[in-house]
C-alpha cells in the first residue's frame, strides 16, 4: 500500500515537469506543455468539472519537493518491508509431510516417514494398525488363584517364614516372584537368595498346578479373527518363558503369538508398566495404538501409566470393579475388531473431542412459577 502511494505520488506529477514527455491513451509521445486537466470545482456535496481546459505550469521548486516526498515515502516502504520479514526466512512448500512445529493439524504419531510403501503408511495412521498385548492366566486359559496362595504359604513353611496374611498375597497379584519377595515380604535382598526361592516357588505352583492348561471359552475363536485380519500379538506373563512355551504348545496355539515377554525379560512386574512398555517396544507400536487385556485392576493401571487402552476380562473379579477399565467383558468373543478399532482411534484425543456440547435452556419465569404452585397445591 505504501508502495503504490509513493509510485502514485512520483508518477501523478511526472507529465508536469519541464523538458520531460508524456503519454497519452493512444500512446503517441506528447510534450507536457500540452498536458491540460479540467478546472474542478466544488458546490457543496458536488463536484463541478469546467468543459475548459487551462494550461499548467510546472514549478521547479514543488517539482522537487514532490520528488523528496517520494523518495522518503518509498525508503519508509522498503524499511517496513526489512522490519516485518526477516532475511533467514524459509520460503519452502509447507506439504503433508514435512509440517513446521505448531502448526495445525498436529503430527500423527503413528506415522513412520522412513516406510516407503504409502498403502502400509496410511494404515498406520489409521485405527486399523493396532496391537494386542494378551495376559496368560485368567485372559486366556482358565486361573486357579487358589494355587498362587497355597504355593505362596508352603514356601514360607519351607522357609520357616510367617505365613503371609490375605491382604498380603492380594497385593502380590500379578508381581515377579523376586520382586514379591524383597519388596513386599521383605524376606531377602540377597539376589542369590531372591533368585533360589524365587525358583522354589515356581517349581511348588507347578506341582499343585500339574501341568493342565485349559483355554478359556471364546479366547479361541476371538484369537483366530485376530489372526485372521492379521492384527500383531504379543503375550506377557511373569511365568517363565520355558513354562509358556511349554503350555502355548500343550493347548496348541504356536504362531499366535509375534512377540512373548516372559519373567526373564523385565525387572518387575504389575502394577509397573514395564511388560507392557517392552511387548510395545518389540512389536514396534506406538503405546498409544496397543491394547491391553487384562483381568485386575493392577492390569488396568499398569495400561494407563504406559498411555495404553485396556480391556478387562472378569474372570477372577466381578464386572462393577473393573470399572476403572475402558472395556469390560466376560469373554473374549463377545469383543469385534470394530470395537479394538474405536479403542485404537487417538485422532479423537489429537484433534478434540467430537461430542457436541449439551446447551442448558432457561426455564421461563412463568413455566417455573406454575410448576411450583402445582406442587404446593398438590402438596396441601
Amino acid at each position: 500500500m505504501v508502495d503504490s502511494i509513493a509510485t502514485t505520488s512520483f508518477l501523478g506529477y511526472r507529465p508536469f515537469c519541464r523538458g520531460t514527455f508524456a503519454k497519452d491513451v493512444s500512446c503517441k509521445r506528447r510534450s507536457a506543455d500540452n498536458c491540460r486537466l479540467r478546472v474542478v470545482e466544488f458546490h457543496g456535496r458536488r463536484i463541478v468539472a469546467s468543459p475548459t481546459l487551462l494550461r499548467l505550469k510546472a514549478d521547479p521548486l514543488a517539482i522537487s519537493s514532490i520528488k523528496a516526498l517520494a523518495m522518503e515515502l518509498t525508503k519508509e516502504a522498503s524499511s517496513y518491508q526489512e522490519e516485518r520479514i526477516p532475511k533467514d526466512w524459509n520460503y519452502e512448500i509447507d506439504t503433508a509431510f514435512d509440517r513446521k512445529p505448531g502448526l495445525w493439524p498436529p503430527e500423527n504419531k503413528a506415522d513412520n516417514r522412513s516406510l516407503q510403501n504409502p498403502l502400509l503408511r496410511q494404515e498406520r495412521m489409521g485405527c486399523g494398525w493396532l496391537g494386542a498385548i494378551f495376559e496368560w492366566e485368567g485372559v486366556l486359559i482358565e486361573d486357579n488363584p487358589d494355587l498362587e496362595k497355597q504355593a505362596w504359604l508352603a514356601l514360607s513353611q519351607e522357609e520357616g517364614k510367617s505365613p503371609p496374611p490375605a491382604f498380603i498375597l492380594r497385593r502380590m497379584e500379578g508381581m515377579k516372584n523376586e520382586q514379591a519377595i524383597s519388596e513386599v515380604l521383605c524376606w531377602s535382598r540377597d539376589p542369590a537368595q531372591l533368585r533360589r526361592m524365587a525358583a522354589r516357588k515356581e517349581e511348588i505352583y507347578q506341582a499343585l498346578q500339574g501341568g493342565i492348561y485349559r483355554l478359556r471359552a471364546g479366547s479361541r475363536e476371538f484369537v483366530n479373527i485376530l489372526m485372521h485380519y492379521k492384527i500383531p500379538m504379543a503375550l506377557v506373563s511373569t511365568r517363565p518363558r520355558k513354562t509358556l512355551e511349554t503350555a502355548i504348545g500343550t493347548i496348541g496355539i504356536e504362531g499366535y503369538f509375534n512377540v512373548i515377554v516372559a519373567a526373564e525379560d523385565v525387572h518387575r512386574g504389575k502394577p509397573d508398566p514395564e511388560m507392557y512398555m517392552y511387548a510395545a517396544q518389540l512389536l514396534q507400536f506406538i503405546p498409544e495404538r496397543c491394547i491391553v487385556f487384562g483381568n485386575s485392576n493392577q492390569t488396568v493401571e499398569a495400561a494407563h501409566d504406559a498411555k495404553m487402552k485396556c480391556i478387562a476380562v472378569a474372570s477372577k473379579h466381578p464386572v462393577y470393579e473393573l470399572g476403572a477399565a475402558d472395556l469390560v467383558v466376560r469373554h473374549l468373543d463377545e469383543l469385534s475388531v470394530v470395537d479394538l478399532k474405536n479403542l485404537a482411534d487417538i485422532e479423537s484425543a489429537e484433534f478434540g473431542s467430537g461430542e457436541p456440547e449439551l446447551e442448558l435452556e432457561e426455564e421461563d419465569d412463568d413455566t417455573r412459577s406454575s410448576t411450583l404452585a402445582a406442587v404446593d397445591d398438590s402438596f396441601w
